[in-house]
């Protein structure tokens, strides 16, 4: 194939992968929005929500590592094919038991399952894929696109929820749902994964590693990528400290603050839209020279963003001023997140060998998925016996400390030796005969 042929195929699979991840982000996020309100409803019990959260959650963190190795054993068109027909089927299920006897907890709580575990499969695969996909030049643009359409998603599917949840019944939801998991499926279905993939082949003969020998050799693989294992590092704390923020910004803005709950959708909306903003933005321009750097002082802005939700605990501010405050403070967070995200996963994308994406990429979401309702449930509790105020000051000031630490100038030199101006090349010395 030539190349001309080659990139515009990769530009086919730049808006078909972008559509395809909006439709079915949109699809699952209404869906969740639409359970979540049924569940409530339904029991009026914070435990039954509660357990379906957890339903979503546990599958992933104890499949991610399986769908990894699959991700880099087999086809990844497959699987990620495999996975999107398994969601469409599952919610066909769920329809029939909503039609026949009328929806059930269990029958709820078996769908969530089954989406979680099909998701995740999809998910890691598609993030493994994405060098075969596209040229290496438009990762960014890839990584910024995919960013996008989960991000639009998450503006506009609590507005489509709410308005459908009033109009039609569960039946209707579910129908919307699979007819979107299963255009999701035509549009993957016209993919080339292995476009610019550099996996490689299979020899016929060669002795085949077990589950168990290839997860172990992923992680060899990672612990000599001292690069890589900096950048999870990081990312791990930030997803364990962020559980102050998740949980001190609810708490802050209703307990503390008794923000309307409008107002606080939409500060909480202003995150997505930020978010969105800066996905767009990164999808235009060229790529970030040094990655590395920009996402340091990225988490150290952060670390400033979260410190500063506790601001009006300590001065005193009026309704609107404090409204407008936090509005600017999570579109600041979105734009930053995206800021962060976007580079770091370039960086990764080109750092990782393609034999071994879906085992590092899956190490790094299970260990992520652990970590998150771990920081949630210590920092629910100490919200609980200490001030707000110190608490979210104290975790800024952890992950800003940390970040200075791990990603101190000779890690950051070691990723972009071009930066060291202390190298000084010596001219060579011309002896005369």
């Amino acid at each position: 194939m030539s190349e001309a042929i080659k990139l515009k195929r990769a530009t086919y699979h730049l808006w078909t992968f972008t559509i395809s991840k909006l439709i079915s982000s949109f699809g699952a996020q209404v869906y969740s929005f639409a359970i979540s309100f049924y569940i409530l409803q339904l029991t009026g019990s914070a435990t039954s929500f509660a357990t379906n959260l957890i339903c979503s959650i546990l599958p992933r963190t104890l499949m991610a590592p399986f769908a990894g190795y699959v991700a880099d054993k087999y086809s990844r068109k497959t699987i990620v094919i495999t996975a999107q027909i398994a969601t469409t089927l599952a919610i066909g299920g769920l329809l029939t038991v909503s039609l026949v006897s009328g929806l059930s907890l269990i029958a709820i709580y078996t769908t969530t399952v089954i989406l979680s575990i099909t998701s995740t499969f999809s998910g890691v695969t598609f993030t493994s894929s994405i060098t075969g996909l596209v040229d290496e030049k438009r990762i960014q643009k890839a990584m910024s696109m995919n960013q996008m359409s989960i991000s639009f998603a998450a503006i506009a599917s609590p507005a489509a929820g709410g308005l459908l949840y009033g109009t039609v019944t569960m039946p209707v939801f579910l129908i919307i749902y699979m007819i979107a998991s299963s255009t999701a499926v035509l549009l993957e279905s016209t993919m080339n994964f292995t476009l610019f993939a550099k996996r490689k082949e299979v020899v016929e003969g060669e002795p085949k590693e077990s589950m168990l020998q290839s997860m172990k050799a992923g992680l060899s693989y990672l612990r000599l990528q001292s690069l890589i294992m900096t950048i999870i590092w990081i990312s791990l704390v930030i997803n364990f400290l962020f559980g102050a923020f998740q949980v001190g910004y609810s708490f802050i803005l209703i307990e503390k603050m008794k923000m309307e709950s409008t107002h606080f959708g939409i500060t909480e909306g202003a995150f997505a839209v930020g978010m969105l903003l800066m996905s767009i933005y990164m999808s235009v321009r060229k790529e970030f020279k040094y990655p590395l750097l920009i996402g340091k002082w990225g988490i150290v802005s952060m670390g400033f963003v979260m410190g500063a939700v506790a601001l009006p605990l300590l001065v005193t501010f009026q309704y609107n001023g404090m409204f407008a405050f936090y509005a600017v403070l999570m579109f600041s967070f979105g734009i930053l997140m995206i800021f962060i995200n976007t580079p770091i996963q370039v960086m990764m994308q080109k750092m990782i060998d393609d034999d071994y994406k879906g085992r590092v990429f899956s190490i790094l979401e299970t260990m992520a998925m652990a970590l998150m309702p771990l920081g949630m449930v210590l920092f629910g509790f100490l919200y609980d016996v200490l001030p707000a105020q110190w608490i979210l000051i104290a975790s800024s000031a952890v992950l800003i400390i940390v970040v200075f630490i791990m990603a101190r100038p000779s890690v950051v030199r070691k990723a972009h030796p071009e930066l060291d101006k202390t190298k000084v090349v010596k001219p060579e010395i011309v002896h005369e005969q």
